[in-house]
């Protein structure tokens, strides 16, 4: 049975719009103002969505209790399988002890917790995002961070803040070959606007990355190594988009950034270092430790320490080429169309230009999956350090029981925004942003933040929107290129507060149950450089000299 979306099922369009927003109030007032623990919190908000989607806005039960159901199959595999596989790996180093010399050879670069947190959050997690994307830098950086010392809250949040300008070329660019999908926009031009967008911002996150953790006045005293690695991040990732393409932008600005910084620190450290690794101002603050020089390790030590990474390194990126991912779904790949649910949803116009089905294929990729090559990388790791296979078994299963919790929560919020699409919420709650006029452009870099918040991906959120911002830009008389673009770029920012990423980020920390304080930490800095972004937008659609960099017509 076909069934088509309505998308003012009230006859009200703000009404229906109130409406549409319950399933994610519910989701965020209960972590952030009820605190509940993640997973009852996802469970009540997929409660509310399925009611909203089937009483209000006329979903048929069976289709949207399918439709939760292909939600958790993809939340589980890929996004929870990367979450497992990681920790694993984590635990494992710490099994073996060799964490800690790993925290000892950062130290080694710079004792000073600043720049280790630029280093690792910023330049590193971009490499991981620029791989694979899906959680995985957020999940590495904050299971690092914790190994040195941070406490798992602000580990959490630093990890979410650093994660954002690189995340629209994340994953090898799919966040924009997904926009090019929807919208049938030249795909060099897409890349070229958002690397006129993000650079901005890439040189804005580390900055403002810093003074989270330690102040304006901590800041300012490494501001020379914050500009060094903004600023060789920023240009490869302006250079890369507009003269290559998207593919590698994050990975080659990654690496030059961390070249680039770990050259700075040989001839330049802070006058004070800063050993303590609590926030300026917490007042569960104690005195920052002396400062003591790291024990070196022998070389052989410390390259058993590094091993586990760069095989987790080598193994994500191979994973994340695209003849790769190809030759090993050729052999691997079942994929096959979700019951009672694949073209049974028709999209209607204004959200796409015309009737459009909505498919339901379910990809299981299980091989060429990021998280199965983590799991992999970890193997090898595992017989490289010397663990026994019973002792790997062990471990697997400690670590399968660390994050059940968290893969009930990752399934549950995958549901969520499963239901937000295939029901037309989505849409209904994108409408009201289109309605702006003038405005549009801040207002519809917006509309890209709410759809990561929403789904917890910019790939998701540029497939959900993409067609709606083309088609109102165009309606409005501005550039589509430009505000396609913005709806990844602004989305960037709603990396750091989406439910699948909390929860990734707690369960790296180990703080589960302690995701509304995380959400709380991140809430004003999403909103804030949301804002940024669509201020720029804004600025390039109507004032020069900004309309210069715009790309196409």
């Amino acid at each position: 049975m076909i069934w088509q979306q309505t998308y003012d099922p009230l006859g009200n369009p703000w009404l229906s719009t109130l409406v549409a927003a319950v399933p994610v109030i519910t989701l965020l007032g209960s972590l952030g103002l009820l605190r509940l623990a993640a997973h009852w919190a996802a469970l009540l908000g997929l409660f509310m969505s399925l009611v909203v989607a089937i009483v209000i806005f006329g979903m048929p039960a069976t289709t949207a209790i399918s439709t939760s159901l292909y939600g958790a199959a993809f939340g589980l595999m890929p996004i929870g399988w990367i979450i497992l596989n990681i920790i694993f790996l984590y635990r494992l180093t710490l099994d073996q002890g060799l964490f800690e010399v790993l925290q000892d050879s950062i130290a080694g670069i710079t004792q000073d917790r600043r720049l280790q947190l630029l280093l690792i959050a910023f330049c590193f997690g971009a490499f991981f995002e620029g791989a694979s994307g899906f959680g995985t830098p957020v999940a590495v950086t904050g299971a690092i961070l914790i190994g040195l010392g941070f406490p798992p809250i602000l580990a959490s949040g630093l990890s979410l803040i650093a994660n954002t300008a690189p995340v629209a070329f994340g994953a090898l660019a799919a966040p924009i070959l997904g926009l090019q999908s929807v919208t049938g926009l030249d795909l060099q031009d897409l890349s070229s606007m958002i690397g006129r967008q993000l650079p901005f911002f890439s040189l804005i996150v580390p900055f403002w990355l810093i003074t989270v953790f330690a102040g304006w006045r901590g800041m300012l005293q490494v501001w020379p190594a914050i500009l060094v690695a903004a600023v060789s991040f920023a240009v490869p990732q302006f250079i890369v988009s507009n003269f290559y393409g998207p593919t590698l932008v994050d990975v080659v600005s990654s690496l030059i950034s961390m070249a680039a910084l770990v050259g700075f620190l040989k001839f330049w450290q802070p006058k004070e270092l800063w050993l303590a690794v609590t926030r300026k101002g917490d007042p569960n603050a104690g005195d920052a430790p002396p400062a003591v020089t790291p024990p070196k390790h022998p070389l052989t030590l410390l390259v058993r320490a590094w091993t586990p990474w760069v095989i987790l390194t080598v193994f994500v990126f191979v994973w994340g080429l695209p003849d790769v991912k190809n030759w090993i779904d050729k052999q691997t790949l079942l994929a096959f169309p979700w019951p009672e649910l694949h073209n049974v949803v028709q999209r209607m116009p204004p959200v796409v230009a015309k009737v459009t089905q909505e498919a339901a294929m379910y990809r299981f990729n299980w091989l060429s999956m990021t998280g199965s090559g983590i799991a992999i990388a970890s193997l090898i790791a595992g017989i490289v350090m010397g663990l026994t296979p019973w002792r790997l078994i062990v471990i697997y299963g400690q670590t399968l029981n660390l994050v059940k919790f968290s893969l009930v929560t990752i399934a549950a919020m995958m549901s969520i925004g499963f239901i937000t699409r295939y029901s037309g919420l989505d849409a209904t709650l994108g409408l009201a942003f289109a309605q702006t006029g003038v405005l549009y452009p801040f207002f519809g870099t917006l509309l890209g933040w709410l759809g990561v918040a929403l789904t917890g991906s910019d790939t998701s959120s540029n497939v959900l929107f993409g067609s709606l911002q083309k088609i109102s830009s165009q309606q409005l008389g501005l550039n589509p290129i430009l505000m396609a673009s913005a709806n990844s770029s602004g989305g960037v920012m709603g990396k750091m507060i989406d439910a699948q990423s909390i929860v990734v980020a707690a369960t790296a920390t180990r703080c589960y149950g302690r995701e509304s304080e995380i959400l709380r930490f991140v809430f004003f800095h999403s909103i804030a450089l949301a804002c940024l972004v669509g201020v720029l937008v804004f600025l390039q659609a109507y004032v020069y000299p900004f309309t210069l960099m715009v790309v196409g017509g």
